[in-house]
C-alpha cells in the first residue's frame, strides 16, 4: 500500500528537499493559470458563433483547467463577500433587518435567473473580448457558492461563547482585532466546511454556467460543463463516461492539494479547552509546514502584514460598538420604512405579472410552488434522518473522518447532473414518472448540506464536553438529546436552510432532464422556470423567479429563522 511521506521523514531528508517540491508545485500551478487565464481573453463577438465543443477525450484536461480555474475564482469573491456581508449583518441590527431577509431573497433565485439578467450586461462590459462571457460564467458559479458561506458565518458571529465576547470587550479590542482574533476564528471550522460543501455544489451548475441557454441564446464556454451539455445532446456515452472519470480525476486532486490541507491547519480553530485525543492530518500540509520557504516568506512579510493590521486596528477604534442597541422610536421608523419599501415592491411586480400572464397563470405557478414544495420538504426530512447520524459520527471520530472525508468529500462534490443522463434512461425503461424521481435528482445536489453542516457541528462541540459525557455515562438517546442536538442545532439549522435553498434551485435542473431529443419533465415550479428562461419570457421568468422567492423567504421567515433564535438564545455552547 502506498504511504505518503511523513512530517518527521521531511525533516530528515536533506536540506530543501521540502522546498524543491513546494517551489515545482507553486510554479506549476502559476504556469496553469496563466496559460488558461490568457484564454479568458480571448477575442469575442455575439454574431460570431464560438468553437465548438470537441468530444475528443485529449482535450478533457483542458476542459477541466478552464472549469476548475473558473470555480476557484468565484470561490475567492464568495469568501471576501462571506466575510463582509456576513460581517456587517451580524454586527448591525439595522442592516441584519435588511440584508438578512435581502439574503433569503437572492438564495431563492434560481442560476438561470442571475444569468438571464447579468449575461447581457457582462457581454457590454468587456466589448470584444471573451471576458464578458466568462465573467458571466463566474458570477453564476459565485451564485450557487456563496449563500451557503454567508449563512454560515453570520450564524457563527451570532453564536460567539458569550465569555469569548467578554473577554474581547474586556481587552478593549478594537473591531478589526475582533474580528481577526475572534470572530473569524470561531467561526473558521464551520465556514471551511460549508465552503466545502459549496464548492462541491458549484459543479452542480457547472454545466448551466458554460452551456448558457438564455432569452434565446446560446453562449458555448470551453469547460467540463459544456463537454458534457455537448455529449448529452449528441447521445454519446462514451464522450460522457470519459467526462466523470476527469471529474473524478479533478475532484480527488482539488481534496487532496486544497480541502485536505486546510482541514488540518483549521483545526488549531476549534474552542477547546483541552486538547483533542487525534488531529486531521494532510501530507501536503505536512510538507508545506516542513518547508523553510513559507516561513522565511512569512517573516519576510510579517512587519508590513504588521503595520497593515495596525492601521486597520486603530482605523476601526472609531467605528461603534458591534450590534449596538437601537432606540426603540426610531427602530419603529425603521420598520415601517422597510415594510412601506417591500410592499410597494410587491405591488409593483403584481401589477406586472397580471397584466401580462394574467390572475390564472398566477394561481397555476402557485400551484406548481406547492408540488416542487412538498418534493423540498420530502427531501430535508429524510437528508436529516439519513446524514445528520453520519454527519455526527464523522465529526465525532477523527479516524473515521480521515478514512470518509474523501470519500464525503468527492460525493459531495461530484455533479450529479454529470449522471442524470443515466437517471433519464433508467427512468424511461422502467417507466418512472419524474415527478417522483425529481426528488431523487434534487436530493443528489442539496442533501450534503446537511451532512456538512452536521460534520462541522459535531467538530466544533469541545472534546471536554464529549468527555464528561462519557465519564458520567450518557448513551443513545440520552446522549442525542443533552449533548449532540444542542452542540449541533445551529450547524444544523444552517445546513437545512442552506440545504432547502439548494433543493429549490436544483429543481431547475432536477425537473426536466433529457438524453437526446428525449425529454422528461415534471410538474412544478423548477421546470417552469427553465422552460420560461429557454423561451425568453420575460413575463413568466419574473413570475416563476418572484414565486420561487416567495416560497423560499416565506419558509426562511416562517420556520427556519425560528429555528435561528433558538439556536441564539438556547442551544448556545
Amino acid at each position: 500500500m502506498r504511504t505518503f511521506p511523513t512530517a518527521e521523514t521531511l525533516k530528515r531528508a536533506p536540506f530543501g528537499l521540502a522546498d524543491v517540491a513546494v517551489i515545482v508545485t507553486a510554479l506549476t500551478v502559476l504556469a496553469l493559470i496563466a496559460h488558461l487565464g490568457s484564454d479568458m481573453m480571448a477575442a469575442f463577438q455575439e454574431d460570431v458563433p464560438l468553437p465548438e465543443i470537441d468530444l475528443d477525450p485529449r482535450r478533457l484536461p483542458y476542459y477541466a483547467g478552464r472549469s476548475t480555474l473558473r470555480m476557484f475564482i468565484a470561490l475567492f469573491f464568495s469568501t471576501v463577500f462571506t466575510l463582509v456581508y456576513g460581517y456587517v449583518a451580524a454586527n448591525s441590527r439595522r442592516a441584519e433587518k435588511i440584508l438578512v431577509p435581502l439574503l433569503d431573497i437572492l438564495q431563492s433565485v434560481p442560476v438561470l435567473g442571475f444569468l438571464s439578467i447579468t449575461v447581457t450586461g457582462f457581454i457590454a462590459l468587456f466589448p470584444g473580448s471573451l471576458l464578458g462571457l466568462e465573467a458571466a460564467s463566474i458570477f453564476a458559479i459565485f451564485t450557487s457558492q456563496v449563500w451557503n458561506m454567508t449563512f454560515s458565518f453570520y450564524q457563527s458571529l451570532r453564536t460567539i461563547p458569550r465569555e469569548l465576547d467578554e473577554a474581547a470587550r474586556l481587552y478593549r479590542l478594537s473591531r478589526w482585532q475582533r474580528f481577526m482574533k475572534l470572530e473569524v476564528p470561531s467561526a473558521m471550522v464551520g465556514l471551511l466546511w460549508n465552503a466545502m460543501m459549496s464548492f462541491g455544489g458549484g459543479w452542480f451548475f457547472v454545466s448551466e454556467s458554460e452551456a448558457i441557454s438564455v432569452l434565446n441564446k446560446e453562449y458555448i464556454l470551453p469547460g467540463l460543463g459544456s463537454y458534457v451539455a455537448t455529449a448529452i445532446a449528441q447521445e454519446n456515452l462514451s464522450a460522457l463516461g470519459w467526462a466523470i472519470l476527469t471529474i473524478a480525476v479533478v475532484i480527488v486532486a482539488v481534496d487532496q492539494l486544497f480541502w485536505r490541507p486546510l482541514v488540518a491547519w483549521s483545526d488549531k480553530f476549534r474552542l477547546e479547552q483541552s486538547a483533542s485525543a487525534e488531529v486531521p492530518s494532510s501530507w501536503m500540509y505536512d510538507l508545506i509546514t516542513t518547508a523553510r520557504l513559507p516561513s522565511l516568506l512569512g517573516n519576510f512579510l510579517a512587519p508590513f502584514s504588521e503595520r497593515i493590521n495596525q492601521f486597520l486596528s486603530d482605523l476601526s477604534r472609531w467605528l461603534p460598538e458591534p450590534a449596538a442597541e437601537i432606540k426603540e422610536g426610531n427602530d419603529r421608523w425603521f420598520n415601517l420604512l422597510l415594510w412601506l419599501i417591500t410592499g410597494v415592491l410587491i405591488a409593483v411586480a403584481l401589477q406586472f405579472v397580471i397584466t401580462t400572464v394574467g390572475v390564472g397563470e398566477l394561481i397555476r405557478v402557485l400551484g406548481l410552488g406547492v408540488l416542487t414544495l412538498l418534493r423540498v420538504s420530502l427531501l430535508l426530512v429524510v437528508a436529516t434522518l439519513v446524514w445528520t447520524p453520519v454527519g455526527v459520527a464523522i465529526g465525532f471520530q477523527p479516524k473515521l473522518a480521515r478514512l470518509l472525508q474523501p470519500v464525503v468529500q468527492f460525493l459531495a462534490s461530484f455533479p450529479a447532473n454529470f449522471i442524470f443522463p443515466f437517471a433519464t434512461i433508467f427512468f424511461l425503461r422502467s417507466h418512472i414518472s419524474l415527478d417522483w424521481g425529481s426528488i431523487l435528482l434534487m436530493s443528489l445536489g442539496a442533501q450534503w448540506y446537511i451532512l456538512f453542516n452536521s460534520i462541522a457541528g459535531a467538530q466544533s462541540i469541545p472534546t471536554d464536553l464529549r468527555e464528561m459525557a462519557d465519564d458520567i455515562g450518557l448513551k443513545g438517546w440520552k446522549r442525542w438529546q443533552r449533548l449532540i442536538i444542542p452542540g449541533i442545532f445551529s450547524a444544523w439549522v444552517t445546513g437545512g436552510i442552506t440545504a432547502s435553498g439548494g433543493a429549490w434551485n436544483a429543481s431547475i435542473v432536477s425537473e426536466i432532464v433529457s438524453w437526446g431529443t428525449t425529454t422528461l419533465q415534471a410538474q412544478g415550479l423548477g421546470a417552469y422556470i427553465a422552460a420560461a428562461t429557454n423561451q425568453g419570457d420575460w413575463a413568466r421568468i419574473t413570475l416563476g423567479i418572484g414565486m420561487m422567492s416567495l416560497f423560499v423567504v416565506g419558509l426562511n421567515r416562517l420556520f427556519w429563522r425560528r429555528l435561528y433564535q433558538l439556536a441564539e438564545t438556547k442551544y448556545h455552547l
